[in-house]
């Protein structure tokens, strides 16, 4: 039997993406005593970027939006690796780090970063909810719009 997350994944209709393969010298997560720590994560899906550019002229608030969902399915997908395919073993998302790319003048970050933070609430309930950082950035690797990282409190 499916555990209780996959169950939920499931019943919303969200299928996780296959995890990818870092881009540079860095490992995807690391597992340190009972915090999992998961490298940042950009709006891929099938091997490719869905969202590029900068949130404020090439996109806007819900692209924003939805490339944060994105990049935080990679975030949960990650985290199944990790974890040996087992999301129970999550008791807490404690943090999310949200990075938008955009240009000078933009200024709703947290707005963008939603996008995540729904996700998770919407898939872990209460034990989604997290403490968070949203900031704009002048460019992300890849020219990718969003990148999401996170620290999971694990079993």
């Amino acid at each position: 039997m499916a555990g209780k997350i996959e169950q939920v994944l499931k019943q919303k209709g969200i299928t996780l993406p296959e995890p990818s393969a870092p881009i540079a010298n860095y490992v995807p997560y690391v597992i340190a005593g009972d915090l999992l720590h998961i490298s940042g994560q950009g709006p891929m899906h099938n091997g490719k970027f869905m969202f590029s550019g900068k949130v404020g002229s090439d996109l806007f608030v819900p692209e924003g939006q939805m490339a944060a969902r994105q990049a935080a399915l990679n975030v949960i997908a990650q985290a199944r690796v990790a974890l040996d395919g087992d999301l129970d073993r999550i008791l807490r998302i404690v943090k999310l780090g949200g990075y938008v790319n955009c240009t000078a003048d933009f200024t709703e970050h947290p707005q963008v970063i939603n996008g995540a933070s729904n996700l998770m609430v919407e898939i872990f309930g209460d034990h989604g909810k997290h403490a968070r950082t949203a900031i704009g950035v002048p460019s992300l690797p890849l020219n990718i719009s969003v990148e999401i990282d996170a620290v999971i409190e694990i079993t």
